[in-house]
């Protein structure tokens, strides 16, 4: 009998679950007040816009290419055929090799913003941890991307909290 009880009751240890603290913020809009995150925006914004344009006047000089070819084609021995042909080739490719290491995965804008953006991105999570770990929050969930929050009661936003960590003022 007495190993019915404890066996019963280790079960019922086992079964208890205890409250866990968690919290939930928004890094979008944390980011969006910072004024240092702002500025690393508008650069790559600015960066981004100069890679596009470099990209869009080499594919305009490729059309152009394209369009004389296609109107001289007829007037073109088959070795001009050939070597206008292989020239629209290396042009088309150079702007598709343009494109990706511009903004390709891991390309100079991905490397651009990690250089830019990362040590803001770091400097909120150590916020985060510090309040996480000072009031005792077993968990915080980001409801900005990623995860769906259907409701969030607002008592449990600590997005203000962040920034006031952060030294933001209102």
């Amino acid at each position: 009998m007495k190993k019915i009880i404890l066996v019963l009751s280790l079960v019922m240890l086992g079964t208890v679950t205890f409250a866990q603290r968690y919290a939930i913020i928004d890094t979008k809009y944390i980011l969006d007040k910072m004024p240092e995150y702002k500025d690393a925006d508008k650069k790559l914004k600015v960066i981004s816009d100069q890679w596009q344009k470099e990209i869009d006047d080499k594919q305009a000089q490729l059309d152009k290419m394209y369009k004389n070819y296609e109107a001289e084609q007829f007037m073109l021995s088959e070795e001009l055929k050939k070597k206008r042909e292989d020239e629209l080739f290396n042009k088309e490719k150079e702007v598709r090799d343009l494109q990706k290491k511009r903004f390709g995965y891991e390309g100079d804008l991905f490397k651009e913003r990690q250089k830019l953006v990362k040590p803001i991105q770091d400097k909120v999570y150590t916020a985060v941890q510090k309040i996480a770990v000072g009031r005792g929050y077993d968990f915080i969930l980001d409801k900005s991307e990623g995860i769906t929050v259907i409701f969030a009661d607002p008592k449990i936003d600590k997005s203000e909290d962040i920034l006031r960590e952060l030294g933001i003022k209102q």
